[in-house]
């Protein structure tokens, strides 16, 4: 579901990717995609930001009962949204990446405060994303504080454990449509879901065994299905998608200007980094069979980071002094602004450390032009139509002037937090426009937010009930 946050219905990977899930997904307002479940007999439609709300809720309530007391803050990482954290009815602190997360976790947990700093590689395989990121880290840079440099980010937001799942379902619908003639599965959602599910079973299975069976009973139209998956069929299956994990270590170490000989530890973080091919690869890709620092759990890295950075942001006020934290971040994505033509201007590139500040310098392209429409968009693509937009205001009362005469000042500044302003501004007329956009925002109203928060606590109100019936019943 998180693939679905701060895309559109139409984008050409939500097509791609709905045609294999076992639940429909709509256009909903904005061409917004909406998830569509049965509840109560009725169909009912939520965004990806409702879902992960769900996900956040249920969290707090399993907390708030290990704790036996009320879960009110929350550090969440990307890709979940602060949205979703107000849905939930958490005050959301903070927002941080998974992999710089997951390096807080390794740097004060696993690195002895004295060995000063070392260049370390987080290497981030989960179900549904993979990220690099490439830091300094000295978890004793002084007796108060632990610093975390973060020098570069990579990564692909559709690359996961979910796409070897993929490749894995698409092979065996072919096998079971070149078995049994005419018969297209892909129509029925159950059976999809099942397959789904068996070949998760059989990837997890895989990194201990040298192969492995499917097996599922009235598969389809009354046919059993059954075949078998072998670990070097999984790696075949697989090859372009290893490939890209590749790609994306190359590009991180590149836009850092490191060489993979400075690198003094590759940490796994993620389910999928337990797959034998991802070790194997990465290993030969470090050269000098480099050992893989796997001394975190992969599953739980990020979420223990996260609570570390939670407790940094509470130490103190009565609670036990921790250390801080010294979190020098960049952009992930590039910055800029749409240009003639709908090209991509870029005024901040990616990975700029952060605070950063940049100006430019445009003008009108037609005469006696009055207003000018700023549209401000990240990523990395020649075109402005690949990439995201972030946002737009206009600059109005420009005075008249042949076309290129007028001098507008753009200037972007973004904040040690990540959270970007833009301003254009008149030089002949001083007239000035800005906006503000916070890394963490979500594509939310406040008055659907308003809305989502009200029908969660109703559905928390009727599984309460609901749950209450059962036990009165047994």
């Amino acid at each position: 579901v998180k693939r679905l946050i701060g895309r559109r219905f139409s984008d050409e990977i939500v097509q791609e990717d709905i045609k294999l899930w076992p639940f429909r997904v709509v256009a909903g307002r904005q061409d917004r995609p909406m998830i569509v479940v049965q509840y109560k007999g009725e169909e009912k439609q939520f965004s990806a930001e409702e879902i992960s709300s769900m996900v956040l809720a249920k969290m707090k309530e399993t907390a708030e009962v290990y704790l036996e007391a009320t879960v009110k803050h929350a550090v969440i990482t990307v890709h979940a949204t602060i949205d979703a954290g107000t849905i939930a009815g958490l005050n959301v602190m903070s927002i941080i990446n998974e992999p710089t997360a997951a390096a807080i976790a390794y740097g004060l947990d696993k690195m002895p405060s004295g060995d000063g700093s070392r260049t370390v590689l987080i290497f981030d395989l989960s179900g549904g994303t993979m990220d690099v990121s490439l830091l300094n880290i000295d978890p004793g840079v002084d007796i108060d504080m632990a610093l975390f440099d973060v020098k570069a980010i990579a990564g692909d937001t559709h690359l996961g454990g979910a796409d070897f799942d993929n490749e894995m379902v698409k092979h065996f619908l072919r096998e079971f449509i070149r078995k049994h003639k005419k018969m297209d599965v892909r129509s029925n959602p159950r059976a999809l879901r099942r397959l789904r599910a068996a070949c998760e079973r059989a990837k997890r299975l895989l990194p201990s065994t040298s192969q492995t069976s499917i097996d599922i009973d009235s598969f389809h139209d009354g046919i059993d299905f059954y075949a078998t998956m072998t670990r070097c069929r999984f790696e075949e299956l697989n090859k372009g998608l290893f490939g890209r994990c590749v790609e994306a270590v190359e590009k991180c170490l590149r836009d850092a200007a490191v060489d993979k000989s400075s690198i003094d530890d590759v940490v796994l973080v993620g389910g999928s980094t337990r797959i034998p091919k991802v070790q194997s690869m990465l290993r030969d890709f470090f050269g000098g069979g480099k050992e893989l620092c796997r001394g975190i759990n992969p599953d739980e890295a990020v979420a223990h980071g996260a609570a570390i950075k939670a407790a940094a942001l509470r130490s103190g006020a009565g609670r036990q002094k921790m250390r801080e934290l010294m979190l020098v971040d960049v952009t992930p994505l590039s910055l800029g602004v749409e240009t003639t033509g709908g090209a991509m201007t870029v005024l901040i590139p990616r990975n700029t450390t952060v605070p950063a500040k940049k100006e430019r310098l445009f003008s009108t392209c037609s005469d006696n032009q009055d207003s000018v429409l700023v549209r401000v968009y990240e990523g990395e693509r020649a075109s402005t139509r690949d990439n995201y937009l972030l946002g737009k205001f206009e600059l109005a009362g420009i005075a008249p002037a042949p076309r290129a005469a007028p001098r507008i000042v753009v200037t972007f500044d973004v904040d040690e937090n990540g959270v970007l302003n833009v301003s254009a501004e008149d030089k002949t007329t001083g007239q000035k426009k800005e906006i503000t956009i916070s890394s963490d925002r979500g594509l939310l109203s406040k008055e659907e937010i308003d809305r989502m928060v009200l029908e969660a606590e109703g559905y928390k109100a009727e599984m309460k009930e609901a749950g209450a019936k059962r036990q009165r019943a047994a």
